[in-house]
């Protein structure tokens, strides 16, 4: 192997090594600013009250047809 053949080899390793890094750290901010803002809409959801019916509505259920 020629020597400009290595070096370029090396060159391009190591572009492909830092453009991984990168991906890696985007999808990370990603993941993190997705969490945040689902952490936002949980929060801002009201919790589901429970109905307010009489006492007596579904104690039972009438099976005949």
């Amino acid at each position: 192997m020629e020597l400009s053949s290595i070096a370029s080899q090396v060159s391009s390793q190591a572009s492909a090594q830092f453009s991984a890094q990168m991906s890696l750290l985007l999808l990370r901010k990603t993941l993190e600013l997705q969490a945040a803002s689902v952490g936002g809409l949980v929060q801002a959801a009201s919790p589901a009250s429970s109905p307010v019916n009489p006492p007596n509505l579904g104690n039972s259920i009438d099976v005949m047809a």
